[in-house]
């Protein structure tokens, strides 16, 4: 495969893990929610809860359903367009990818028709359980499909023959060194994308003039799941952040944008990275922190680009991807913290905060995707670290002309489903409230503040 095709098969298959992973990022949290709005509902006979379950149980449907077919396209691709990923490590990826159909798939379909069409229909206990089974499943998706994409990053367990990777020890291979810290990273990355969710579908709800209850128990309970995750998904990320120094020291270095081994590294909050001059310009950096932050010792020595000359990833996507995972993040935490204090104070939110947060409904994506790709441009040139090449993966005979046309296939009709999925949510909450946007003393109250 010449360079072109190279880089456009790269481009294809980031375009189609993009689209997938916003699905399962919300159906992994939004199944263990819908679980707590059914306990809740059982404990407490409060119709609020029935009805928060009601509504979401049909989102985590429909988002279920767009992860699956999104994730048939995209397995498509090891076969066109990356088959040397296969025959040199199919040993191992297969047999983890098999475990997450078997154990992890075939629960969530079979239990999802029990749950969105169940109630009623069986007995109170069944349908909890078919909820409970459903998280199970989403839970054990997100578990094998983070230890194969781990094990990319952080490969243990194996031995080459032959020019071919052969498992020794698959508790090595599932739990690799970064394993946990990338597991529990995405479940928490889950986690706040539900959480922002909720509170900005429930947030649009209120403005429209939802008389319903359950809409401002929806805003408390998404504000203040998000209050709680967010401080606990920063320590994990500084957690996974020393993991990835210890083994990938290359990509580290390009988060930082730190091109020259340093004692006492300062953090760039801004920067120009050049890779031809192999510098920064117009750098603006606290002195020191770097170094306190990836070595918790204010001189802490932190290796730089020029140490792995030849052998890094592009430095300006890593650095300003990995800024944008934090910028958002940061933004989380002052509007999940700001609203939460507001909401528990005063049982209610002013217009602005509640524009806010509707405007910050689909914020997790943002995160997540941005910090998948730091994940996944950080790893190269290699396709499994230090194993596999990624353009030794790449197949000889696919042209870039065949891969531009399908490319741009693929764009145009993401980009529509994104839209229409976006815009059914939407309109799924405005439909939600039988009186539709009429006037309540909650908005005449908006209303009021407002003016």
């Amino acid at each position: 495969m010449d360079i072109e095709a190279l880089l456009l098969a790269r481009i294809q298959f980031a375009a189609n893990i993009t689209f997938h992973i916003l699905f399962p990022s919300i159906t992994i949290a939004l199944g263990w929610l819908l679980l707590f709005f059914k306990l809740r509902h059982n404990a407490t006979g409060d119709a609020r809860w029935k009805r928060l379950y009601g509504f979401w149980v049909k989102v985590f449907a429909l988002s279920f359903a767009m992860g699956v077919v999104s994730g048939i396209v995209m397995s498509f691709q090891f076969g066109t367009n990356w088959p040397g990923f296969m025959e040199k490590v199919g040993n191992i990826a297969g047999p983890l990818l098999a475990y997450e159909v078997l154990t992890a798939f075939f629960m969530e379909a079979t239990f999802l028709g029990i749950m969105l069409y169940g109630q009623g229909r069986v007995s109170n206990r069944i349908h909890t359980l078919a909820t409970l089974l459903v998280c199970v499943g989403t839970s054990l998706s997100a578990f094998w499909i983070i230890a194969l994409n781990s094990w990319m990053h952080t490969p243990a367990g194996f031995e080459m023959r032959e020019g071919v990777a052969h498992a020794v020890d698959w508790w090595a291979i599932v739990f690799n060194p970064s394993m946990p810290y990338r597991l529990v990273h995405m479940m928490l990355a889950s986690g706040l994308t539900i959480s922002f969710l909720v509170a900005g579908l429930s947030a649009f709800r209120l403005l429209r003039g939802s008389t319903a209850d359950d809409a401002r128990l929806g805003l408390k309970v998404g504000v203040t799941l998000a209050a709680v995750l967010i401080p606990v998904q920063i320590l994990v990320g500084d957690l996974h952040g020393l993991n990835t120094l210890k083994h990938q020291p290359a990509k580290i270095a390009a988060m930082e944008g730190l091109w020259e081994t340093t004692e006492g590294a300062p953090l760039l909050l801004f920067a120009l990275p050049d890779e031809t001059t192999r510098s920064n310009r117009f750098e603006l950096a606290v002195p020191n922190m770097a170094s306190l932050i990836l070595t918790h010792d204010l001189n802490g020595e932190v290796k730089g680009l020029n140490a792995f000359e030849g052998e890094h990833p592009r430095v300006a996507p890593m650095f300003w991807s990995f800024r944008i995972m934090v910028g958002m993040g940061m933004l989380m935490l002052a509007a999940s913290w700001l609203s939460a204090a507001l909401l528990w104070r005063r049982g209610t939110l002013p217009p602005l905060l509640l524009r806010g947060l509707v405007a910050m409904s689909l914020c997790g994506w943002v995160a997540i995707v941005a910090g998948w790709y730091t994940t996944e441009m950080g790893r190269q040139p290699w396709l499994v670290y230090g194993v596999l090449r990624t353009a030794d993966a790449a197949a000889a005979n696919v042209g870039a002309g065949l891969i531009w046309t399908s490319l741009a296939v693929y764009l145009a009709l993401y980009a529509a489903l994104t839209v229409a999925y976006v815009l059914v949510l939407f309109h799924m909450a405005y439909k939600q409230d039988a009186n539709g946007p009429q006037a309540s003393p909650l908005a005449n109250t908006l209303k009021e503040q407002a003016e």
